[in-house]
């Protein structure tokens, strides 16, 4: 599902990677968890087979497959709000949400963290490659999984109103209990996709697994088309005048994506050589160990899913408010916010995380402390132009990429409003990642958790004071400040910790480097604020064509000008950056 608004800490749309424990995340981006995108750090990866072509050529696939993915993904969220518009939008993410929570509880975190490593291990210590044992464990998983989704499947109205505000009325509650009963069959084929895309990317192959979610949101897209050419855009869609049949038709072909992906895999799992049989036998997994191992996994997990369970009930309130952002828009932001640090804060990762890894096994923990400093200035000066633009061009991004069909410019705007305060949480959200990344090397999965657990408190309790404290038409703004705070909280004690364990971090480099970025971002942000205002829609476009002229104009400006006072202040990871850019266009 590339489309919405809860994610584990490891996945993100059509993005490998593990990111636990600092967000709540988009239910979009949860079907690139499931379709094994998380899967394995770099160095754990298993060497290629003959099936899988070259490392390059397996690179080159999954970069562009990601793109792809973010493309169509991004097609896919703006007409849900299109299609069905803000109140029925509302319901249909929130209906979205309970199958993703209950999957990250069920197997998300435990596939990347536990499972996977576990198949590798078989995979070379057994004499058939680890054949018979990947059959005992999907056997076991599917039936465990269907167990469960049968179970919450008979409890979607209690699950429903329990998530659902006090103050929302009986016909939405309705809405999101018919909905949730049409979705939350995805916990099963999520699941088969998620450990399908686990044995595919422990026998070497990744192609599949990163372009299987766009069948996903190809069928979403078609749903949306269908939906569109038959029911049309003009009438406004409620809790109380949405048919049976249009309530079908939008959840039943949400769920077909889900099953379209799971079964796109199977073709590439009889390519790399495995067959799946049925193998009953439990005894024989070690059940035991994994669960011991899974343990911190759950902890963090299920905090986090509280978090994203209180986003829903208190976003669920403003539903239906006039001009007022509420869960559909917040999720639209996640996804942004979530796109820029896929983009840069992922690649930074990925190319850190096996040499931290190496140096932390061999005790140079000064060279982990060094290439955790690197990463850190070096995610900060390629994300800070990109927070600017957040911030200063929030209004015209919305307006852009999300007005349209039911989905009118005072929604578009409403939603802009909650994208500058996650322009905030761009950097903290990537630098707790690099942390949280820094500890994976060190083998730190308990200390990860621990850390966890006092972030979502603390990011619990603001969520209380907005929702408390706030107008209505600022809930989803105080929402995303809640995360931003709990981001640079999570950074900040992550360090502090990290700094006991391995030593100095280089910290005076590091808060030099970030002071000049901040000091090119604030006269980025500046100049591009005076250029917006002047611009046909002062900062508040009414339409495609102004918001696009704001984006080229002041965009260009944001740029070019952070691009110039980073080079007067000296930025030197800026020109690291632009060489990055530069080789990879080359290539």
């Amino acid at each position: 599902m590339n489309g919405g608004l809860y994610r584990s800490t490891h996945a993100a749309d059509g993005d490998p990677r593990p990111e636990q424990g600092v967000t709540v995340v988009s239910v979009d981006e949860q079907s690139a968890l499931a379709s094994g995108d998380q899967a394995l750090p770099p160095e754990q990866l298993p060497a290629s087979s003959g099936d899988s072509g070259s490392t390059a050529g397996q690179s080159a696939i999954m970069a562009i497959g990601s793109l792809v993915s973010r493309i169509i993904g991004f097609v896919r969220t703006a007409l849900i709000g299109v299609t069905v518009g803000t109140v029925v939008g509302d319901a249909y993410t929130s209906a979205q949400f309970l199958p993703n929570q209950i999957y990250e509880l069920l197997l998300g975190g435990i596939l990347s963290s536990v499972l996977v490593p576990l198949l590798v291990r078989r995979r070379k210590s057994d004499p058939d490659g680890g054949q018979a044992f990947t059959q005992k464990l999907l056997t076991f998983a599917v039936v465990s999984l269907g167990i469960a989704t049968l179970l919450v499947v008979s409890l979607a109205s209690a699950i429903t109103a329990i998530q659902s505000s006090s103050d929302s009325s009986a016909a939405y509650k309705d809405l999101v209990t018919h909905l949730a009963y049409l979705i939350l069959p995805i916990i099963f084929f999520t699941g088969l996709s998620g450990l399908a895309g686990a044995v595919l990317n422990v026998r070497g192959h990744f192609a599949a697994p990163m372009w299987a979610p766009i069948l996903n949101n190809v069928v979403v897209i078609a749903t949306c088309g269908v939906f569109i050419l038959v029911y049309g855009t003009r009438s406004e869609l409620t809790p109380e005048n949405i048919t049976g049949a249009q309530i079908a038709l939008i959840g039943g072909g949400t769920l077909l994506g889900m099953v379209v992906q799971a079964i796109g895999l199977l073709p590439a799992l009889r390519k790399v050589g495995f067959q799946w049989r049925w193998n009953w036998s439990p005894r024989s997994l070690g059940l035991r160990e994994i669960g011991q191992l899974a343990g911190w996994m759950l902890v963090y997990a299920g905090a986090n899913q509280l978090a994203v369970f209180l986003v829903v009930r208190i976003l669920s309130s403003v539903t239906g408010s006039a001009d007022s952002a509420s869960i559909l828009a917040f999720n639209y932001v996640f996804l942004l916010t979530m796109m820029a640090h896929g983009i840069v804060g992922v690649s930074v990762m990925t190319a850190l995380l096996p040499k931290m890894s190496a140096a932390a096994a061999e005790g140079r923990f000064d060279e982990v402390s060094a290439d955790l400093s690197r990463g850190i200035r070096l995610t900060s000066a390629a994300l800070a132009p990109i927070a600017v633009i957040y911030g200063v061009l929030s209004a015209p991004i919305a307006v852009f990429l999300f007005q349209g069909g039911r989905f009118s410019n005072a929604n578009a705007l409403a939603t802009g409003s909650v994208l500058t305060v996650a322009a905030f949480a761009v950097l903290p959200l990537s630098i707790s990642y690099l942390c949280t990344y820094a500890f994976y090397a060190l083998q730190g999965n308990k200390t990860v958790a621990l850390i966890n657990l006092g972030v979502v408190a603390v990011r619990i309790g603001v969520y209380f004071l907005f929702a408390e404290t706030l107008k209505q038409s600022m809930l989803a703004a105080g929402m995303t400040a809640g995360n931003a705070i709990s981001y640079l909280l999570s950074a900040l004690i992550s360090l502090a910790v990290l700094r006991r364990r391995i030593g100095r971090l280089n910290l005076g480099s590091m808060a030099s480097g970030l002071i000049r970025v901040a000091v090119a971002a604030a006269i980025a942000a500046v100049l591009g604020y005076v250029v917006v205002k002047l611009l046909p829609g002062a900062g508040s476009p009414d339409g495609r064509i102004q918001s696009l002229i704001q984006l080229v104009v002041g965009g260009a400006v944001i740029l070019i000008a952070y691009l110039i006072a980073a080079t007067l202040l000296r930025v030197q990871e800026v020109s690291q950056v632009v060489g990055m850019v530069r080789r990879k266009i080359g290539r």
